[in-house]
């Protein structure tokens, strides 16, 4: 089984727990938050295999959310997933072009977003950047 930590950051509880059941279901330790502040700090503290991150938050959004991230060096190499309602083609571009490592789209579609976490978790860890 899979047991690596990945950390949701989503302020609607019943997409946490869909993401939840489905993760833990599969092997996966979990960790919560509802919002892009507290998720900061977990991600920190915690140091997850994988962050899922949703765009749209209440306080700081998705894409603040990932530019700090990117930006503190004990988090900017954990992959983050957007998993957001955002489906236009422009909102897809404006999530890949911020940096997200991938994208899934609510509701999710349970097989595609397991096989999108284990193709993450799969990927070479990023090289070290300089600052």
């Amino acid at each position: 089984m899979a047991e690596e930590l990945i950390l949701m950051i989503e302020d609607n509880e019943k997409n946490r727990k869909l993401m939840r059941d489905v993760l833990q279901f599969q092997g996966y330790r979990t960790a919560e938050s509802e919002n892009a502040e507290e998720g900061l700090r977990l991600a920190a503290t915690l140091a997850p295999a994988l962050i899922l991150m949703d765009i749209h938050l209440p306080g700081m959004n998705g894409i603040e959310a990932l530019g700090a991230l990117r930006a503190d060096p004990a988090t900017r190499d954990i992959p983050v997933m957007a998993v957001t309602a955002s489906v236009m083609p422009q909102d897809r571009q404006m999530v890949t072009s911020a940096g997200f490592d991938g994208y899934q789209s609510k509701p999710i579609n349970v097989k595609e977003f397991v096989a999108a976490v284990q193709e993450i978790l799969k990927r070479p860890p990023k090289a070290a950047k300089s600052p």
